[in-house]
């Protein structure tokens, strides 16, 4: 008689795939963690791992696990001041010590990153650190990839309402986006992104736009060229120096009137854009 053999389910096998991909996304994680780099081969569509897993993790994998080994290391304590965006964040290596008013100053910013990352990533970011103040500058890699200005105020929107949605009262800042002298062919985007947001910013309480953007200008209102590295898109330490004399005034210790100042700050449109609010 013979014997029938039950066909073999393909469940196991398609776990067993699952998991030979998970592995070779560890060793590709800590391939280019040694590398010092986000990008870890993985993010082509034609990659299997793609069909796994969404873009923005296979790209940004690295530096997530690196936050969190920092976390393990030293969890930051709750209500400070967090700076998240791309890499003009990033490469603030000073910026615990620039602004020392505050007692917890966070930084949150991974290189090459767009507003778009930074709404998909703004539980792991933002959210786990309860922030009482949250400044944000990203939206010119956004620009820079093909994004419209609208998309980027979108990104924008969404990370304030996720932020919004587990800490009410937490102030949220914008820093404009600034003239990089190698994205000057940009700068009707940046413009129009800078208006949309600040805007927006207008209509929110605890919400503040701060204007860096026309202070990087020179008299021909082209951007300042004495502010950028050789590279023409990277702040050097003037361009770093002027950021600080802009945002310091924005960036306080709660005992010294942050909550009269909230308190002002939760009537929406109460002057709280940088053209109009004095901190």
């Amino acid at each position: 008689m013979p014997v029938t053999v039950p066909a073999r389910s393909a469940r196991p096998r398609a776990a067993l795939r699952i998991a030979l991909l998970a592995c070779s996304a560890s060793a590709c994680v800590a391939a280019g963690a040694s590398q010092g780099g986000d990008t870890l081969g993985m993010a082509a569509p034609t990659h299997p791992l793609a069909r796994v897993v969404p873009s923005a993790e296979v790209r940004w994998q690295s530096s997530m696990a690196a936050f969190a080994a920092a976390d393990r290391e030293q969890q930051p304590a709750s209500d400070g001041v967090l700076f998240v965006g791309s890499s003009t964040i990033r490469m603030w290596s000073q910026l615990s010590q620039e602004f020392r008013q505050a007692p917890v100053v966070i930084n949150r910013g991974f290189g090459g990153s767009t507003m778009a990352d930074c709404h998909y990533f703004v539980k792991q970011l933002v959210v786990q650190y309860r922030p009482r103040q949250v400044l944000v500058y990203a939206g010119d890699n956004d620009l820079a990839v093909g994004r419209t200005p609208a998309q980027v105020l979108a990104s924008f929107q969404g990370f304030v309402q996720t932020v919004r949605k587990a800490r009410p009262d937490t102030v949220i800042d914008y820093i404009s986006i600034k003239p990089s002298p190698s994205r000057a062919g940009l700068m009707p985007q940046i413009r129009e992104t800078n208006a949309l947001v600040e805007a927006y910013v207008r209509t929110l309480p605890n919400a503040r736009y701060i204007d860096v953007f026309s202070k990087m200008l020179d008299a021909r209102g082209a951007p300042r060229e004495d502010l950028f590295r050789a590279d023409r898109l990277h702040m050097n330490d003037e361009g770093y120096a002027l950021w600080r004399s802009v945002i310091s005034a924005y960036v306080r210790p709660a005992a010294q009137g942050e909550e009269a100042s909230a308190a002002a700050a939760r009537q929406p449109g109460v002057g709280l854009s940088s053209a109009s609010y004095q901190p």
